[in-house]
C-alpha cells in the first residue's frame, strides 16, 4: 500500500482557521434529563424512588476569557414570580475551575464549593420532591465568570443561599447557559 503526502496551499489552511468561530456558545446539557423533559424517576428525591443524587451535567463553549464557573438550580414555588420574588434553589456551586466541563452525577469528586440546600439543613445538593401530581419547572443554570474567586470563600457554607450567590457573581458572569426540566 502506498501514501502520498497531500499538499494543502497554507492559504487553505488560514482560510479554515479563520473562519471558525471565535466565541462558541455556552451550552449546558445533561445526559440524564433532556431540556425541556421530565426528570428521571432515578434524580427524584427518596419518597419518589430516586436517589436524589444530583443530575450528570457537561458543557461546551465557555468563552476564552472564563476563569471559573458557578452552577445554580432553582424553581419559582406557586405564586413566587420570576424576576420579582425569590426562588427555591436545589443546588449551589461555585468555584468550579475554568478547565471543568462536566459535574459527574451526585458529584462525587467534590468539584467546587457548595452552599446550603434551600432550607438550610445540610450543604449540597436537594432532589426535587414535588408535592402530590404537581408539576414544576426547575432550572439548572451554568455561570461562566470571569474571575477565579467569588468572595464567598472555598469552604462549603450552608449560609450561602440563592441571594448570597447571585449577588457574588452578577459582576462576573460573561456567558450562562440553562437546561429547564419538570417534576
Amino acid at each position: 500500500m502506498e501514501f502520498k503526502l497531500m499538499r494543502i496551499p497554507v492559504a487553505s489552511l488560514l482560510f479554515v482557521f479563520f473562519s471558525m468561530p471565535v466565541n462558541a456558545e455556552l451550552v449546558l446539557s445533561s445526559s440524564a434529563i433532556d431540556h425541556g423533559g421530565n426528570l428521571p424517576a432515578d434524580l427524584k428525591c427518596t419518597r419518589d424512588g430516586g436517589d436524589g443524587h444530583s443530575p450528570p451535567i457537561s458543557w461546551t463553549g465557555a468563552p476564552a476569557e472564563t476563569e471559573s464557573f458557578a452552577v445554580i438550580m432553582h424553581h419559582y414555588p406557586r405564586g413566587r414570580v420570576e424576576g420579582v420574588d425569590i426562588p427555591s434553589h436545589y443546588w449551589l456551586v461555585w468555584n468550579i475551575p475554568a478547565g471543568t466541563t462536566s459535574l459527574s452525577r451526585g458529584n462525587v469528586e467534590s468539584i467546587g464549593t457548595e452552599g446550603g440546600e434551600k432550607d438550610r439543613r445540610y450543604i449540597g445538593y436537594t432532589p426535587p420532591c414535588s408535592p402530590g401530581n404537581a408539576n414544576h419547572a426547575y432550572t439548572i443554570t451554568l455561570y461562566a465568570l470571569d474571575a477565579e474567586e467569588t468572595g464567598l470563600g472555598n469552604e462549603d457554607d450552608i449560609d450561602v443561599d440563592w441571594v448570597a450567590l447571585t449577588e457574588a457573581i452578577e459582576d462576573k458572569v460573561i456567558a450562562s447557559s440553562s437546561l429547564t426540566f419538570v417534576n
